[in-house]
């Protein structure tokens, strides 16, 4: 069973839209040798300089908790090999924007080089950035959304973060292994909330 038929079935993957940029997108082309054999399973790989590529489930449920749209500038940090920032630039379509950030600079080469695959540079909806991912990416800003993709260690929002993001939009970040989804509701106002029981790779300082 393809895992986004999986995910469906186990009541995570629940917009139409997400499930079609999961059947879309192909995982597979976004890791590398005989780690390829195993990108339909629904557990984390190895894309090489400690870090992985995200469990599917875990992928689904924070954009379920995002909930990007069509036409949506979304800024993806921690974006590794590039899935997470295809699935996003599938989902918003060529009137969004999706901005990649990975600190990492070999990551931050192979995610362009993945995405390319689906054009979604090249149509100008996705652009990856080598860099830190605390400080955000304020030449696009502001964003509809913001999605983390490793772990933060304290619960306080990078200020940048909190800048970017319109009013309305969403953070979805791992703090230590929880899930969490920060809407902005004011200026300087948060609704939080709490999903306990993740594990990820921790976020990586610019060196």
């Amino acid at each position: 069973m393809p895992f986004a038929d999986f995910l469906v079935s186990q009541g995570v993957l629940k917009t139409s839209e997400i499930i079609a940029a999961f059947n879309s997108v192909k995982r597979e082309d976004f890791v590398e040798g005989e780690t390829k054999e195993f990108a339909e399973y629904d557990q984390a790989l190895s894309i090489g300089s400690g870090q992985t590529i995200s469990q599917p489930y875990v992928v689904a449920f924070m954009l379920e908790h995002l909930k990007p749209q069509k036409g949506d500038r979304i800024l993806d940090i921690g974006a590794g090999s590039g899935w997470t920032t295809a699935l996003l630039s599938h989902i918003v379509g060529e009137e969004g924007r999706v901005i990649g950030i990975e600190v990492i600079p070999k990551l931050a080469q192979s995610a362009e080089q993945h995405i390319a695959h689906y054009s979604f540079v090249k149509k100008g909806v996705a652009k990856i950035i080598k860099g830190d991912g605390r400080n955000g990416y304020k030449e696009e800003a502001p964003y509809d959304g913001i999605l983390v993709s490793a772990a933060a260690q304290d619960k306080e929002l990078p200020v940048a973060l909190k800048e970017q993001i319109k009013v309305g939009g969403k953070i979805v970040i791992p703090i230590k292994q929880s899930i969490w989804v920060f809407e902005k509701t004011g200026e300087n106002q948060f609704k939080e909330e709490e999903y306990p029981g993740f594990v990820f790779v921790p976020l990586v300082k610019e060196s």
